[in-house]
């Protein structure tokens, strides 16, 4: 599909997304007047007919989406992708790799271009709990504490070189992680809706890092390494700049929401329609228990792991148009879904094994029944 094929695509579908009738989204391409949204039963279900048209709108806008970022981002296919993953499922995503690689251009480009709000955090050794959750403060007027909120209150969350930022408040995010809420002062307050963490991490060798615990790591839905560019991609980057086309205020200025908070809610409850078969449940359990027994992991994926591979395939299926997960979906977000929940044996780091060699040999032998 071309680009003009492709906008005009867009522009029917959103026509539809600004679904609340006091939040329609701004933009050249959202001004038509709204069309009636697809009726369902009173359980929430839809049709066949209906979760096939529902399911290609979606991917048509990660299509139109994906577009629009490569007309400013060289590379990272594999980022943006799972980025949108993980924005299908209110889930978080988990990016380590050497700074300078275009991340916070994606997380802030998907952000405007999804409507939604966009806050960013950036690790240090001083960041203190209150810096990133808020803080009650006297209002002399007002004669009472009033709460000022912190950076995590937004629909997406750039923390930036999570593991500089000390133990303590790393732990401050599970709970805005794990239950979409933050206590404050023995109050908690829910978190906006869609909530997406976009986390950073440098190689853990760099100079002062610190791990992530092993409960944070697993509130992760994915990871996935970001790697510098190819000598190519190098060059394309290199002529881009030259020819005056890294622009960020330019490029930003370009681009309009073609979703809202709420169309982006309503996609997600549509994605969990997808369907997924006997067969391809137990080939899940099946990775996951390997996991567990292989004699060069020491501990393996947990449950949420299952259910990260559950909840991917389905989003992955709906970026590729179907209503249904093949197995080879979730072989696609096996390793994001996996690689960073489990931690190999002492016998298999002395020997070299990494954690990408031993999912290749698992996956190569799981079958589906």
């Amino acid at each position: 599909m071309d680009h003009s094929n492709l906008e005009k695509k867009i522009i029917g579908i959103s026509r539809k997304t600004g679904r609340d009738g006091n939040n329609k989204p701004s933009g050249s391409a959202l001004n038509a007047d709204e069309t009636d949204t697809v009726q369902k039963d009173p359980s929430g279900r839809l049709s066949l007919p209906e979760l096939k048209k529902e399911i290609e709108e979606i991917s048509g806008l990660a299509a139109f989406i994906n577009e629009r970022l490569n007309e400013f981002v060289v590379g990272n296919h594999d980022v943006i992708d799972l980025i949108l993953l993980a924005l299908l499922n209110e889930g978080h995503i988990l990016v380590e790799g050497v700074p300078g690689t275009a991340k916070t251009t994606i997380a802030k480009s998907i952000a405007i271009l999804t409507g939604c709000s966009f806050n960013r955090i950036q690790g240090a050794i001083d960041l203190q709990p209150a810096d990133m959750l808020g803080v009650r403060i006297y209002d002399q007027y007002k004669k009472e504490f009033v709460l000022r909120k912190g950076p995590v209150f937004t629909n997406i969350l750039l923390a930036d070189e999570i593991n500089r930022i000390n133990p303590k408040s790393q732990g401050a995010f599970i709970e805005a992680m794990s239950e979409r809420q933050v206590t404050l002062d023995g109050i908690t307050m829910p978190m906006q809706s869609p909530f997406c963490v976009i986390a950073t991490q440098n190689p853990h060798e760099f100079e002062g890092t610190f791990p992530l615990i092993e409960v944070q790591r697993d509130r992760f839905m994915f990871s996935i390494r970001s790697d510098y560019l190819g000598p190519e991609e190098e060059l394309s980057v290199i002529r881009r700049a030259n020819e005056g086309m890294l622009q960020w205020e330019t490029y930003s200025q370009s681009l309009a929401p073609i979703l809202t908070p709420l169309a982006l809610k309503h996609y997600i409850q549509v994605v969990r329609q997808v369907s997924i078969e006997e067969p391809v449940l137990q080939y899940i359990r099946d990775l996951v228990i390997a996991t567990r027994t292989h004699p060069d992991i020491e501990l393996g994926g947990s449950s949420r792991a299952s259910l990260a591979l559950i909840s991917g395939g389905k989003a992955l299926a709906a970026l590729n148009n179907r209503t249904y997960v093949i197995p080879d979906d979730i072989k696609q977000v096996s390793r994001a879904a996996l690689a960073h929940r489990i931690i190999l044996s002492r016998d298999a780091e002395v020997e070299g094994v990494t954690r990408g060699q031993v999912l290749d040999e698992i996956l190569s032998k799981i079958e589906v029944l």
